[in-house]
């Protein structure tokens, strides 16, 4: 039965083809003349700008640059759009596919697509974010904070920046399109707010090379986790049982070198600058001030503070879980060999009692029978 047009029901089951209906109207302006401006806003990347950088030695050339800015808004809700296509073409062509022949509940049915989602988006943000760490030559340290305000980024820096905000962004609206019931929400919204927090504010306060390093680091323990949450769902439990284990320690791994690059780039980076180019100056971008940097540092080392006390929480829980497992199993095993040593002495008895009969006389061995 098709639900009513424009009902609840109607717009959940056809909301990627009427968000790509809306996303391919702006594609779509860009080729006439009089909707090209418009559309272009929301399409295109903005704000660019092109700077003098020697090239070789000697050798000077202008290349183009983007920077930050207000135009930015409309290409996140454009991306935004997009995001909503993409997980739905995910969900449909691959992990409902896999979902079929898994024959999962409930519980583990939305979990698994939950990882599958994020597994997928965390894969393209590692592969995109490595090669913008090589090229922005940021496996040198000290590049992550020299030259700040780095107010020029490269057309994929600012499109990677882009395409992270719209994405945490999109997870409110797929809250409604996937009916997630009201005591599932508060993880799912708590978690796209912190990563929306952080991305953003490092995005307005130029710290744009430290952000990126920080999150290809968080995405690679976080994608080890969703790998080994499939795999535990696919009863592939002997090979997810090990690489949780590599998880937990590139986790602990993470939390740890997120906050030595945070100490290094806010501490002592950033206040190697001459004092009087420590202010506030939205003209250029600059930011690193000393409040700014302290209050960026303990943010930091909070939300990894915090991460971590959830992290040993769960690792306990989890002990207790298997103690008792553990215990109920040991006792069946004690259990299942009382019933087999029960078994075979009955065994002894009857072959003896049946020796005793056959040692009988005959006769008394015809009462015996008549008397059974």
């Amino acid at each position: 039965k098709n639900p009513p047009f424009f009902s609840h029901e109607f717009v959940i089951q056809n909301h990627a083809d009427i968000v790509a209906c809306v996303a391919m109207v702006f594609v779509v302006g860009l080729m006439f003349q009089v909707s090209s401006p418009l559309a272009s806003v929301f399409v295109v990347m903005h704000h660019n700008t092109t700077a003098n950088v020697e090239t070789m030695p000697g050798v000077f050339q202008d290349i183009p640059f983007y920077t930050a800015g207000l135009k930015d808004i409309p290409a996140v809700f454009f991306y935004l759009l997009i995001s909503v296509v993409m997980h739905a073409i995910i969900q449909e062509y691959l992990l409902d596919k896999v979902n079929k022949k898994l024959h999962l509940s409930k519980v583990k049915y939305n979990k698994f697509n939950e990882s599958g989602q994020l597994l997928a988006f965390y894969l393209v943000s590692l592969v995109w974010g490595g090669d913008l760490i090589m090229r922005e030559n940021l496996l040198n340290v000290a590049s992550i904070w020299e030259g700040y305000p780095h107010n020029n980024m490269t057309f994929l820096l600012k499109f990677f920046f882009i395409i992270q905000i719209s994405y945490w962004l999109h997870i409110f609206p797929e809250l409604y399109f996937q009916k997630t019931k009201k005591e599932d929400m508060p993880p799912k919204i708590q978690y796209a707010v912190l990563y929306l927090g952080f991305i953003v504010a490092s995005y307005v306060f130029r710290f744009t090379r430290l952000a990126l390093v920080l999150m290809v680091i968080h995405y690679a323990s976080e994608a080890m986790f969703h790998i080994c949450r499939i795999l535990a769902y696919s009863e592939k439990t002997s090979i997810s049982n090990k690489l949780f284990k590599l998880g937990d320690l590139m986790f602990v791994l993470a939390r740890l070198s997120s906050v030595i690059l945070s100490v290094l780039t806010f501490w002592f980076g950033l206040s190697k600058v001459p004092a009087e180019q420590q202010e506030i100056n939205f003209s250029t971008g600059n930011f690193n001030t000393g409040l700014i940097r302290l209050n960026c540092l303990v943010a930091v080392c909070l939300l990894q503070a915090w991460l971590m006390w959830n992290f040993i929480v769960c690792q306990f829980k989890r002990l207790r879980e298997t103690k008792p497992s553990q215990q109920s199993g040991s006792a069946s095993g004690v259990k299942t060999r009382k019933t087999e040593q029960e078994k075979a002495k009955a065994r002894k008895l009857r072959r003896e009692q049946e020796d005793r009969d056959e040692d009988l006389p005959e006769v008394d061995q015809d009462a015996k029978k008549k008397s059974k």
